[in-house]
């Protein structure tokens, strides 16, 4: 004999719903609601009776049918002369509705005309892709069959960031030798690709990209000669940040080579990552805090969470004393309804109850920012709540929150800690926010290295190791000292 832990199928239900998002949680309601007849969607005014009718005080009514009314038919078609049927029908006739009504109900969300930020391409169209982009341009330039072969294999090889991927060579090995496709003939196509939107789109490599970029510039813009020099010439010295190679060897002061290399950065050195190829997505909060009366407010997000109910008139016609197939079919559906709408209680009181503890830890972060943000861990949540760390985990899975200060994943508020001086904590997330600021203020001639931003925390009461600091610094993008030297 032995004991062991069993799932029923209601708990199972119960941690599936709980950790998924709220849009696969309004797909899983949907799906629900078109297999299970028991269920039905609560509209904004509805006023009922939610009882349940199976239940053991609930009284059984019988449903009344009640038997059509008839009134005398009227008049059609063809029992009517075609003089009486003119004269019945005016010339103008009545409409439900006006057409200002229906003009205002479907473009009140559309901005007025003279809004100059609106775009209706970024709210209506899907995502383009490079190539399909620079196809549509190629369609538009007259050439031969055998150029719009070449210019469509040339295309083909343009990865993502706009550089071409394949050497010439190589390409023209992919071509049939029937063709009689000559070297020069793929460079001079590639010429012309090189003209198409974006600028600097099928370089072969950084420096003929910037070059072609500069190349669309006007003649008359200042340095423009200077810059294409050192995009030519000196693109390594420029990677590693050598400036008084640079100013030795092209002649310049510091301060001239300071507006040449800002007309450079000007320049992208990724054009094709400005044709996005994927739609933009979409974050639905779960949950909505905000402050009232100096005191912080947490509430769910009533539109993300579509409220259900039995329906009273099926439920009502299922007999308890009945066998038949029909009725153990309703009866199976209206305990799968009850079983459902439970789990959604349960999940958005978890949800709720989770918001309410992290909210209550993470107080001096909504006051003051990230700087403020206090350490904490799952097991923190769910000693206060009474619940286990796995369950605390699925809740802050694809679980969003929305406060003054932005919309945040739940799981962003917990981070580990690191000892201070004094033999407090702090977090993670508050070290990662002051290197942030110490970096932003920092003297772009002399960038602060690892070591000294360690020193700078620890003088601060905060003890980081070196290796420490450069992986935070590394997780927030931000990049060494050695390539964040700048010229003043």
């Amino acid at each position: 004999m032995g004991q062991q832990l069993t799932m029923t199928p209601q708990l199972q239900q119960a941690i599936r719903l709980l950790q998924l998002s709220t849009l696969d949680l309004q797909q899983e309601i949907q799906e629900a609601l078109e297999s299970n007849p028991m269920l039905e969607r609560q509209e904004e005014g509805d006023d009922f009776d939610n009882s349940d009718p199976m239940a053991d005080n609930a009284e059984q009514k019988p449903t009344e049918i009640q038997e059509p009314s008839y009134q005398e038919a009227a008049p059609t078609v063809d029992n009517l002369e075609d003089g009486e049927w003119n004269e019945r029908i005016p010339n103008e006739l009545p409409v439900d509705t006006a057409w200002e009504d229906v003009y205002q109900t479907s473009a009140s969300s559309l901005p007025s005309s003279d809004d100059d930020e609106w775009d209706f391409t970024t709210r209506t169209s899907a995502g383009e892709s490079l190539q399909s982009h620079l196809l549509w341009q190629l369609n538009l330039a007259p050439m031969s069959d055998t150029d719009r072969l070449i210019a469509v294999t040339l295309i083909d090889c343009i990865n993502n960031q706009g550089y071409l991927d394949e050497t010439l060579e190589e390409i023209l090995e992919a071509f049939d030798p029937e063709l009689d496709i000559e070297l020069d003939e793929i460079e001079a196509v590639l010429h012309r690709i090189q003209q198409f939107e974006p600028a600097g789109i099928g370089a072969r490599n950084l420096s003929e990209c910037l070059l072609l970029q500069l190349r669309q510039l006007s003649a008359k813009t200042p340095w423009l000669a200077e810059a294409k020099r050192l995009v030519s010439d000196y693109i390594d010295l420029l990677g590693s940040r050598d400036y008084s190679q640079l100013m030795r060897r092209m002649k310049l002061k510091e301060d001239e080579l300071r507006q040449v290399i800002e007309l450079v950065q000007s320049l992208n050195p990724r054009p094709g990552s400005q044709i996005e190829s994927t739609e933009a997505e979409y974050v639905v909060p779960d949950v909505i805090v905000r402050k009232d009366n100096e005191r912080w407010l947490v509430e769910l997000n009533q539109e993300s969470m579509p409220r259900l109910r039995v329906n009273a008139q099926y439920a009502g016609f299922v007999r308890r004393a009945d066998t038949s197939a029909d009725n153990t079919f309703m009866r199976n559906q209206l305990q799968e309804a009850r079983w459902f709408i439970k789990s959604l209680q349960s999940r958005n009181e978890t949800l709720m109850k989770v918001a309410t503890q992290i909210v209550e830890h993470q107080r001096g972060f909504l006051e003051y920012g990230d700087e403020a943000m206090k350490p904490l861990v799952l097991h923190d949540i769910a000693e206060a709540v009474g619940m286990h760390e796995s369950t605390i985990s699925r809740v802050t899975t694809q679980k969003f929150m929305h406060t003054p200060r932005g919309i945040y994943e739940l799981k962003y508020f917990f981070s580990s800690h690191v000892s201070t001086s004094e033999g407090g904590e702090c977090s993670s997330t508050a070290i990662r926010a002051i290197i942030k600021k110490l970096v932003a203020a920092e003297n772009q001639k002399k960038p602060l290295s690892d070591s000294k931003i360690a020193g700078l925390l620890e003088a601060q009461g905060i003890q980081v190791a070196r290796r420490t600091v450069a992986k935070y610094r590394e997780s927030l993008g931000i990049a060494p000292s050695s390539e964040r030297k700048r010229l003043m």
